[in-house]
């Protein structure tokens, strides 16, 4: 995969419009991860790409511009709960982390375990291998700390 090449995105039947989001959100937050494009430039990019209509927008762009601004909150929520420097993830993992944690800390209506598991899907769609169970993990310990009464209910 080229430095300038979001993850193509898997060829799968209907899918939600807060899922197209999140696609086009990992797609944009890939963009800016590895080819430090700008923001206008990879929204105005992805506002362009086929099956942006279906996307719910408003939700993308929260995602979009509310990962990307805020990165370094994001990522000091998550540093303490991984293995490794955060500079060491891989880009498509550190971009689901971002959205994750951003929908987990801005997005109360959303259930815990729905971020989780889109997060999950996300993962399993563009990431590696076992990226997915990597994702699940970390994103588990955010919960716990930023939805501490939602996770313990289960």
């Amino acid at each position: 995969m080229s430095p300038q090449t979001a993850p193509a995105k898997p060829e799968r039947g209907n899918r939600s419009a807060r899922r197209r989001a999140r696609e086009l959100a990992l797609q944009g937050l890939y963009q800016w991860l590895v080819g430090g494009q700008d923001v206008a430039a990879v929204e105005g990019h992805l506002m362009e790409a086929e099956g942006f209509d279906r996307a719910d927008r408003e939700h993308f762009r929260a995602l979009l511009h509310g990962a990307i601004d805020g990165a370094p909150e994001l990522r000091a929520r998550f540093a303490p709960l991984i293995d490794r420097d955060v500079a060491l993830l891989s880009p498509v993992e550190h971009a689901i982390l971002l959205i994750g944690t951003y929908e987990l800390q801005r997005h109360p209506e959303i259930p815990f375990r729905v971020v989780i598991n889109e997060a999950v899907e996300l993962a399993k769609s563009f990431g590696g291998t076992e990226g997915f169970k990597y994702v699940n993990g970390v994103l588990d310990k955010v919960a716990a700390e930023v939805r501490g009464a939602e996770a313990s209910r289960g």
